[in-house]
């Protein structure tokens, strides 16, 4: 497993730009999918969690809330 931490308000940019021209992200809902939105535009995207995890280039802030 990734040894990745993020929660829901994490901030993060992906590897690939959006096609708005921004780059920053956050986790909105987190489960088997987790959802992103683009701090841009607003649009929401859901990846399955595999396909986040290779996607992620790097967390910015950990503002969510951890539960440890």
């Amino acid at each position: 497993m990734n040894d990745k931490k993020y929660n829901i308000g994490t901030t993060l940019t992906m590897k690939k730009q959006h096609p708005c021209g921004g780059n920053l992200w956050e986790v909105v809902r987190m489960g088997a999918d987790i959802k992103i939105k683009c701090l841009n535009c607003g649009h929401v995207v859901m990846l399955p969690r595999i396909e986040f995890n290779k996607k992620i280039k790097k967390i910015i802030s950990d503002v969510g809330d951890s539960n440890e």
